[in-house]
């Protein structure tokens, strides 16, 4: 049996589908577990860059049964668009398999998402306003549609109606905008329905299936500990659960059946949108990792906070997932750095702080307790052995290790499938 988690440590955006798409190759099945469209994955192969936001992946091989777990939240037009692009490019999606208990985003899901960010003013969220929180909503207050309900014309319009009844009067009363027709409404989803019943299956079965048979299973999130939506930095997180945990829930399969935990973690830190951010720099160091990393949104394109690494982050994301190993992104950003940064604790009112804080005003408020390492100052992107890399470089990386308290797995060193050092084989 060998079921791997690969899930982020930060504050999303480590690089994880660079990471997923690496181990893809070698596993049978590649399924994704939580989260909407209002994250994404790009991928590198051999020079041509793929954005990916709802398909798993391994959707890039050949051969690979690939899975939208039913934790995932669905928009059937951006879900059936991205297919499209798939087959345009040449992909198939035949072993596509999209959980019929996962939920579906509706227009009024979008546009209650819209009106409830503006209404917050400054205290805005910084939501994708793709309709992923009222979906998540609309499951726990148990009025969503799911996909077994979509594939039911007659289940699907009694359910939509109450809805569209429920949404409109809320739109028009609350927020002051017109709502929905439901007979346009019914129309495209059930065109939707049609277009996607072939993929539709009970995944949770197929994958616990997969598992007793032996088959490399890998498990990929969206988002990151840091946005999760118990243990991150609320309200300022996502409307799932990306840490390991969330497998188990959104795929379907019990923990012992996990045989690995990967945390990514990108060489330095970065986040969208609002809350604390102890290391977040505000000066020219921070310009230049964005541009140099190209630090912008995969779907919204806005520009990411950057920040020196906080392996106090790390460390926290470590414990509540049981990280066996990290994998290291983005390594080479760092190339011609002269001087490094590390936090590896948090000081608050001049006390070193053991646990990290669920308070967002005594976050806010931790002053950074840094390490200075040498850089490197040389080019790391053709390296692929660990041995290899500038004594600095693994100083670095170490010393992360150690503050963190989980054992180097992968190092990064560019965006291609081939610019990767493996320190330890994940499928066994």
């Amino acid at each position: 049996m060998s079921a791997i988690v690969v899930m982020g440590t930060q504050w999303g955006d480590e690089g994880k589908g660079k990471i997923v798409d690496y181990l893809a190759e070698q596993a049978d099945v590649v399924a994704r577990y939580q989260g909407g469209n209002n994250a994404g994955h790009t991928v590198v192969v051999k020079g041509k860059e793929f954005k990916l936001h709802l398909l798993p992946s391994g959707i890039l091989y050949k051969g690979k049964t690939c899975v939208i777990g039913n934790g995932v939240v669905i928009d059937p037009g951006v879900l059936l668009t991205e297919i499209k692009g798939m087959h345009d490019k040449g992909f198939s999606t035949e072993g596509l398999k999209i959980s019929n208990r996962a939920q579906v985003i509706m227009p009024y899901h979008r546009l209650i998402d819209a009106e409830e960010e503006n209404y917050r003013g400054e205290h805005k969220i910084g939501t994708t306003k793709r309709g992923i929180g009222p979906c998540y909503m609309d499951k726990n207050s148990r009025c969503g549609i799911r996909m077994v309900d979509l594939m039911d014309a007659e289940e699907f319009s009694a359910k939509l109606k109450r809805n569209i009844e429920a949404k409109n009067h809320l739109l028009k009363e609350i927020y002051g905008v017109e709502g929905f027709d439901f007979e346009t409404v019914k129309k495209e989803y059930l065109g939707y329905a049609d277009e996607l019943r072939p993929y539709i299956a009970d995944t949770s079965a197929a994958l616990n299936k997969s598992i007793k048979a032996g088959q490399k299973v890998l498990f990929e999130g969206a988002q990151a500990t840091m946005l999760d939506l118990d243990h991150g930095t609320y309200p300022y997180v996502t409307s799932s659960n990306p840490i390991a945990g969330g497998v188990c829930v959104g795929a379907g399969i019990g923990p012992t059946k996990i045989s690995n935990v990967i945390g990514v973690v990108k060489a330095y830190t970065t986040r969208v949108g609002e809350g604390p951010f102890p290391t977040e720099l505000f000066d020219e160091m921070g310009d230049h990792i964005r541009e140099s990393g190209h630090e912008y949104g995969t779907t919204t394109g806005r520009p990411r906070r950057c920040g020196w690494l906080d392996a106090c982050v790390v460390k926290y994301a470590v414990d509540l997932s049981g990280i066996d190993y990290m994998a290291i992104t983005r390594l080479d950003i760092l190339d011609q750095v002269k001087t490094l940064k590390i936090c590896v604790a948090y000081k608050h009112n001049g006390i070193v702080i053991d646990e990290f804080p669920a308070s967002l005003k005594v976050l806010a408020e931790v002053e950074p307790v840094y390490e200075e390492l040498a850089g490197w100052e040389c080019d790391t992107t053709t390296i692929r052995e660990y041995a290899d890399l500038p004594l600095n470089a693994r100083l670095y990386l170490e010393r992360l290790s150690e503050v963190a308290g989980a054992a180097l797995g992968i190092v990064s060193v560019g965006p291609g499938r081939d610019q990767t050092i493996i320190m330890h084989e994940m499928f066994k």
